[in-house]
């Protein structure tokens, strides 16, 4: 007889579904590295900056910084607040997001379906707004007493990904060469890879920045990879630890939209457009590498928030983001997904069908 499995355990609340979000490799052709995708996406919001938004009340919630039923406000590109709307739902917080026009409009709506109020800052032609929206945030709580997280610069945002680490590890043990994610804030990479590093000291830590990006120096310039990445004139974040990061480096939006067009299309896999540039640059790197080595790429968000921009043909070509030479890459990198024949049903005729 088989034993009965116990049933998962059942949850209270919906941020105890945080976490323990599954690794998928992918298909790389031979004598590359191996490459395994951390989905984020599985956590609710579909996002990992969920970890870091229960993080930071958690601890606001401890020093006291917090009162029941008080008011929350951050300035966001969209995954963040979504994280703090859930959490302000659940505990009974007003929360107040301030966006600009870079934010998609998935991420907007799915705010204010938590209850989130917006207010928007910049032009509607004017893209990323991060210092405006920090001042109008900051002024906020300063008129009203609201608590400001401040994700740039609260401990809290790294501290959130500790688990992740843990999860990592428990997972993979002492085999991950090289940890790879896409840097804003630098909470998700240097959190994650500041405890990897205390049970793998040589693991090196890749961040990934859009081109126009100013967190590893050169000079500005428009992007429009979301939730990533500091524009030029914006505060670069305390969280952000050089000494942590061993290699920094820029990756188009041609080359991370494509590269998530390219993943939806060949291998069902649908990411977030800025963890389309994070796989791309894992890819790459993996053909030089041994095939015993191991990358592991934090996937920040799923794709189901850029279906009306980055999987959306016309605005890729309106905003002269097409390059079918990423695709040309890609197949040179990954194999092909060949279909699972079971035994009995290779043809939808029978398995005795026999061909003209």
């Amino acid at each position: 007889m088989h034993a009965i499995e116990s049933p998962a355990p059942i949850k209270s609340r919906v941020s105890d579904l945080i976490g323990d979000t599954p690794l998928l490799e992918l298909p790389v052709a031979p004598g590359s590295g191996r490459v395994l995708l951390k989905l984020e996406q599985y956590n609710p919001t579909a996002t990992a900056k969920i970890r870091m938004a229960r993080q930071m009340i958690d601890e606001a919630e401890a020093q006291g910084k917090l009162q029941p039923g008080g008011w929350i406000v951050e300035s966001t590109s969209g995954n963040t607040g979504l994280g703090l709307a859930l959490i302000a739902a659940e505990r009974g917080y007003r929360f107040t997001a301030v966006v600009d026009h870079h934010s998609s409009i998935e991420k907007l709506r799915g705010m204010q379906a938590y209850g989130a109020e917006l207010v928007r800052v910049g032009s509607p032609e004017g893209g990323l707004a991060t210092a405006d929206r920090d001042a109008t945030a900051e002024r906020i709580a300063h008129e009203h007493g609201a608590y400001w997280t401040q994700q740039h610069n609260n401990p809290g945002n790294a501290n959130g990904y500790t688990a992740l680490a843990h999860e990592l590890h428990r997972a993979l043990g002492d085999k991950i060469s090289t940890l790879i994610g896409a840097i804003g804030t630098g909470g998700s990479l240097c959190g994650t890879g500041r405890a990897l590093r205390t049970s793998i000291p040589n693991l090196k830590i890749v961040g990934v920045e859009p081109v126009g990006s100013v967190i590893f120096g050169g000079t500005g310039a428009p992007y429009h990879q979301s939730g990533t990445g500091t524009p030029a004139g914006a505060e670069i974040g305390k969280l952000i630890d050089y000494e942590l990061i061993d290699e920094g480096i820029r990756v188009s939006d041609s080359q991370a939209f494509e590269t998530a067009r390219y993943l939806a299309r060949h291998h069902g896999i649908l990411v977030g457009g800025s963890a389309g540039g994070v796989i791309y640059h894992a890819l790459k790197q993996a053909r030089g590498q041994r095939s015993d080595s191991t990358s592991v790429v934090l996937v920040c968000d799923g794709g189901e928030k850029y279906l009306d921009t980055v999987f959306n043909d016309e605005w890729m070509y309106t905003h002269k983001l097409m390059n079918s030479s990423v695709a040309a890459e890609l197949e040179q990198i990954l194999c092909k997904r060949t279909r699972i024949i079971q035994a009995g049903y290779a043809s939808p005729l029978g398995p005795h069908a026999k061909s003209a």
